[in-house]
Parts: structure tokens; C-alpha cells; sequence
């Protein structure tokens, strides 16, 4: 059955090592897979959240009408799964007929077979990204403090400073001031747009959050988004500051705060996805630590994609 999860996989580590004498890698594992579960259920749960939701076999698929991004557009695993390639087939023909590019995020682990069955259908890999965890005892929260840098491009030898306090976008103007920081963060990987505004109201309005960092002049210096919590975890992405403020803690703060925030509304865990070895320093210094991988895989030569155009973290997904 679709939807195996980590007892089925304990009960084989558990027959492989000695009720006695049990092996420390082996209870590692177990560890490991369990919270590969949970993160890809989590990204099945958040992915039925989409405006467009589409199966195919063990595969559901999310589709936002209002863009083509394929950061946006894309389709994930049943924890467990074992597709067919009929299964695989039916995927991409979902993609193809909306003129998109096929293509998946999931945590590899929780669904072994997955991969080789994509990859016999041509599927290559886009990205693979470390995702980090962070629990209510685990969470350290950085104390308000000011910082000064360069000023914006064009004014570099003209200081800046910067106070460090998180707070709620609360009107129209707030919403598209993070959407335009975000742009402006992935250097217009995606353009800010009223369906990027839309897409953060419609994530606060489904039990998610948005925070944003605003410069001494008013204006937004970072912002960051996190989905609503599901299976007792809640993803954060789209952490962003605008070039002229990096450096003073900002992310940090944006990704204590997104957390705490979800913390309160009982999630027992956020994750979120590295890219680099900067980014993950940052998320490490307010307690996130290194829990497994994320592999993205896509079957390119079709569809359009008019968004992000990299592989990462989208802004919002």
C-alpha cells in the first residue's frame, strides 16, 4: 500500500540488531527515517493545499494557476511509495498537459523507490539540499539589537543601521513590500507580482505566517514566510534580506520568530531547506541542526517556467 511509513522500516532495523546489544547506528536510522516520514508527509499535506490538486498512482501533485513556475508546480510521493512506471507515465502526462515542466521535491529516504523509477523514465537531478530541524527546546532566540553596513547600491560609503524587530505584514502595503524584498532577495529570480501578494495572504490565511524586517527608513530590509503547520510540522522558506542589509542578523531573527510563531500554535518541529554553507550557519546559530536531504528532480525538454529560475528554496511554495 501507498503511504508506508517509518514502523515498517523500524521493525526491519530492529530484527537486524540485537534486542540486547542494539547497534547505535541502527537506532540512528530509525531516527532518521522516522523524520524523513514526517517532512514528506508534511510536503504531501501542504502540497494538497494548492489551488489544483492532481494523483497519479502514489504521486500528488500541486498546481497554482496563477503562474508557471515549476518552484510552484511541482508533485511529490506518498511516504512509501513504489510507482510503477504506468504510475510515472500518468505523472508527466499531468505536467505536460498544462504545459509545464514535470518535476518533484521529496525527502528520498521515505520513499526508496522513487528515485530509480523516475530516473528510468529520464528524470534528472536538479538539486539535492540538507533540510534542518528545529524543536521548541531547541530553539534559541537572538535578542533585538541594532547593526550598521553599507548603504544601498550606488550610496556604499553612507552607513546604515538596522534594528532588529520582527513583526506581522498588517496591510496591502506590508504584503507587497515582502514580496518585492523577496524578489530583490533572490535577485529577481521571480518577479514580484499581485498573485505573489496573494499567494502570502492566502498562506496567513490557511494557518501559515509571514514576517518581515523593516530598515530605519521604513522600508522592508528582509522578510520570510512559513506554511501552515500539518503532521505536527510546519515548513519555513522564502527567508530573504536585500543585499544592502545582509550581515546583521536579520535572517536569523525572521527564522527565530517564524518558528516561535508556529511553536505557538502547537507544531511540535519546524524544517527548512540550506542551500549553502552561510545559510546554514544561520539557521544552526537560533537551533536548527541537520536532519536529512531533499532531492529535487525534474524531466526537462517541455512546459514553460516563467518563475524562480533555480534550483532552492522557492520563496513560497
Amino acid at each position: 500500500m501507498y503511504g508506508a511509513c517509518a514502523p515498517a522500516f523500524s521493525m526491519r532495523c530492529s530484527a537486524a540488531c540485537s534486542r540486547q546489544e542494539r547497534a547505535p547506528q541502527c537506532h540512528q536510522s530509525e531516527v532518521n527515517i522516522a523524520v524523513d516520514t514526517n517532512v514528506q508527509s508534511f510536503a504531501v499535506a501542504n502540497l494538497r493545499r494548492r489551488p489544483l490538486v492532481v494523483t497519479a498512482g502514489p504521486f500528488v501533485a500541486g498546481f497554482d494557476p496563477g503562474t508557471t513556475s515549476r518552484f510552484i508546480n511541482y508533485a511529490t510521493p506518498l511516504p512509501g511509495a513504489a510507482p510503477t512506471d504506468q504510475d510515472v507515465a500518468a505523472l508527466i502526462a499531468a505536467f505536460r498537459g498544462r504545459d509545464l515542466v514535470p518535476r518533484l521535491e521529496f525527502a528520498p529516504q521515505a520513499a526508496p523507490a522513487v528515485e530509480p523509477a523516475l530516473r528510468r523514465a529520464g528524470f534528472s537531478t536538479e538539486a539535492v539540499h540538507d533540510y534542518l530541524v528545529c524543536t521548541p527546546g531547541s530553539l534559541v532566540r537572538p535578542v533585538p539589537s541594532a547593526g550598521s553596513g553599507p548603504g544601498p547600491a550606488g550610496a556604499s560609503a553612507v552607513a546604515t543601521t538596522v534594528v532588529i524587530t520582527v513583526e506581522a505584514p498588517a496591510d496591502d502595503a506590508s504584503f507587497a513590500a515582502v514580496d518585492a524584498t523577496l524578489s530583490e532577495a533572490f535577485e529577481g529570480l521571480y518577479a514580484s507580482s499581485p498573485e505573489g501578494v496573494a499567494r502570502l495572504r492566502r498562506t496567513v490565511a490557511g494557518g501559515g505566517a509571514v514576517r518581515l524586517v523593516r530598515a530605519a527608513d521604513g522600508t522592508c530590509a528582509g522578510a520570510a514566510c512559513c506554511s501552515a503547520p500539518a503532521v505536527g510540522t510546519a515548513e519555513l522558506s522564502g527567508i530573504g534580506t536585500r543585499p544592502a542589509y545582509r550581515g546583521r542578523g536579520i535572517a536569523g531573527a525572521l527564522t527565530a520568530a517564524l518558528a516561535e510563531a508556529m511553536f505557538e500554535t502547537g507544531a511540535e518541529s519546524v524544517w527548512l531547506e540550506a542551500s549553502g554553507d552561510g545559510s546554514r550557519r544561520v539557521y544552526e546559530r537560533v537551533g536548527f541542526a541537520a536532519a536529512g536531504t531533499r532531492l529535487y528532480l525534474a524531466l526537462d525538454g517541455g512546459g514553460t517556467d516563467l518563475g524562480h529560475g533555480g534550483p532552492g528554496p522557492a520563496p513560497l511554495e
